[in-house]
């Protein structure tokens, strides 16, 4: 079962510069995220989701191939191709996964403007080496909310509140 967290930077950079090095770690296999998105408040109130991956790029790509088998088959490529990438683009942008967007705007509504949060579903980690890099990197943030351990979320604030 996937563990969510949620940590509030006061710029909008921290958390993007966190999601970068969760992502080195996922390649160390220390950590292994469903999904990791930055949202963002601007000065003006404005909430961004940042996703790590785009879902209707990967829904035109995936659309493409299927239409472009289909149309061969038909005797007409370039049209199944067109029509292949219109759908699974359509269906990319329809479809969420990993995290609510409706739950993360939110929880961002009650951010201070000019600020950020990450949002990481994290679905199995090595804790005390994660927490070592974590204290390296010098990250500080706030704690938002977690549905890890009250022993796994204490570690996690002494670090980046500490």
């Amino acid at each position: 079962m996937s563990k969510l967290v949620v940590i509030e930077f006061d710029d909008q950079v921290a958390a993007f510069e966190m999601r970068t090095e969760l992502a080195k770690l996922q390649k160390e296999y220390l950590i292994e995220m469903d999904d990791v998105v930055v949202v963002t408040k601007d000065e003006k109130g404005k909430i961004k989701l940042h996703q790590a991956f785009n879902l209707t790029a990967a829904g035109a790509v995936h659309g493409s191939m299927w239409g472009l088998l289909i149309g061969m088959m038909f005797l007409n490529p370039i049209l199944g191709w067109a029509v292949g990438t219109g759908t699974g683009a359509l269906a990319g942008k329809l479809r969420d996964v990993g995290i609510n967007d409706d739950f993360m705007k939110e929880l961002a509504a009650d951010l201070k403007d000019g600020t950020s949060a990450l949002f990481i579903l994290v679905r199995a980690v090595t804790g005390e080496k994660v927490l070592e890099r974590l204290k390296e990197k010098g990250f500080k943030g706030k704690v938002l909310q977690t549905s890890l351990t009250v022993e796994a979320e204490e570690d996690l604030r002494k670090i980046l509140e500490g």
